[in-house]
């Protein structure tokens, strides 16, 4: 796949995890922040496992232990990541969330570089510049004054990260894209449900509740666009996959104002056009600096 078509994926899959964002917000009202990481990863789960199955049989040999224990890791990573998400989510805002959670493009370079040794492409650093500035402007210049639920949700910055380089380790090497998925989904939904049932009441008219939220969360914002990020990795770089699924903040800064009526700070439309034109530079920079061969 070339790679233009690799960040267009990551780009649809950052859409669609923007209007994520309200869909995770108003299952709260009917469902503890755990049981809902749970059962979207569950349904989301239950629809790849045909795809993961169908894959296997095409490669003809099981997956390697250490393949398999890696996606393991992808699942510890993401259930960690969507869990301080979700209880971030109990105390900010929509906005707010998915302003910060984009900070991860921020942790993915440095990440990359301080425990892999990788250097990112010098495009990158001041794309990730501009990509910061912008998420900030688009939260009205005002991250200073930070709340509970904003700091859980920059911790979830930093496990999405690992996630993001996790995958990039793996799905190459491994060729199993849709297993990686299906072995995270499964992975997460266990630990979403153990704690949840655990700690969180759980009733019929409160799951009726939740429904539409959890379908959404779970076919279309997991299972698709999760797998979607995973399709899109095996032909571009960590770095590069951060910064075009970091739109997600002004895809759910979006669609929280037409949803919710939550309100965009006039700052945050140049943020907008700042994270777009971070893009551009991740996705032509690299294009740009290649010199003939002699």
């Amino acid at each position: 796949m070339p790679r233009h078509l690799a960040n267009l994926l990551l780009l649809l899959a950052g859409a669609i995890w923007g209007a994520g964002f309200v869909a995770q917000s108003t299952a709260m009202d009917s469902i503890g922040p755990l049981l809902f990481v749970g059962l979207r990863f569950l349904v989301a789960a239950i629809v790849l496992a045909p795809f993961a199955w169908r894959e296997s049989r095409a490669a003809g040999r099981p997956v390697s232990p250490a393949h398999l224990g890696g996606f393991a890791l992808v699942g510890l990573a993401l259930f960690l990541a969507m869990a301080l998400q979700q209880f971030g989510l109990t105390i900010t805002n929509v906005t707010n969330s998915g302003f910060l959670t984009g900070l991860y493009v921020v942790f993915v370079p440095f990440i990359t570089l301080l425990v892999l040794g990788q250097k990112p492409h010098p495009v990158i650093w001041p794309a990730v510049l501009m990509t910061f500035v912008g998420i900030w402007m688009l939260a009205g210049g005002s991250l200073g004054d930070l709340n509970a639920g904003d700091l859980l949700t920059i911790g979830c910055a930093f496990m999405y990260a690992v996630q993001v380089i996790l995958v990039g380790r793996y799905v190459g090497p491994s060729g199993r894209p849709l297993t990686l998925s299906f072995v995270q989904f499964a992975l997460a939904a266990i630990l979403g449900l153990g704690a949840g049932l655990a700690t969180e009441p759980l009733d019929l008219a409160s799951l009726g509740g939740a429904l539409p939220e959890i379908l959404y969360a779970g076919v279309v914002a997991t299972g698709l666009a999760f797998t979607l990020q995973v399709i899109g990795q095996r032909y571009t770089t960590a770095p590069q996959a951060a910064i075009f699924l970091s739109t997600e903040s002004l895809f759910a800064a979006l669609f929280a104002a037409l949803l919710l009526g939550e309100q965009v700070p006039p700052l945050g439309y140049a943020g907008g056009l700042l994270i777009f034109a971070a893009i551009l530079l991740a996705e032509l920079g690299p294009m740009l600096r290649r010199r003939p061969a002699g």
